[in-house]
C-alpha cells in the first residue's frame, strides 16, 4: 500500500517539477524502482519465477543510460539542463 502511495507521490512530483531535466530523470529511476518493487512483491505472492525481474531491471538500465547519455550530449550544447531552454527536436 505504502509503495503505490509513494508511486503516486512521485508521479505527481514529476508532473509538477519539469525545470531539469536531472531532476525529471531521477525521479523516473524513482518511479522504476517502485515499479520494480511492485512487481516483486507480485511474483513473490504468487510464486511465479523471478526472470522477468531481471529483464525489467535490464530495460531499466538502457533506459536510464540513454537519459544520462542525451543528459550529457544536452549540456555539452547548450551548457545547462534547463528542461525550458532547449527545443529536443532541432
Amino acid at each position: 500500500m505504502y509503495i503505490s502511495i509513494m508511486l503516486f507521490y512521485t508521479i505527481f512530483v514529476f508532473l509538477m517539477q519539469q525545470n531539469h531535466l536531472l531532476m525529471m530523470l531521477m525521479l523516473l529511476e524513482m518511479m522504476i524502482l517502485l515499479l520494480f518493487f511492485m512487481l516483486v512483491i507480485y511474483l513473490g505472492y504468487y510464486m511465479y519465477e523471478f526472470y522477468f525481474s531481471m529483464l525489467f531491471l535490464t530495460m531499466c538500465v538502457c533506459e536510464s543510460v540513454l537519459g544520462l547519455s542525451i543528459l550529457v550530449s544536452l549540456i555539452r550544447v547548450y551548457g545547462n539542463d534547463f528542461y525550458q531552454s532547449f527545443n529536443i527536436l532541432w
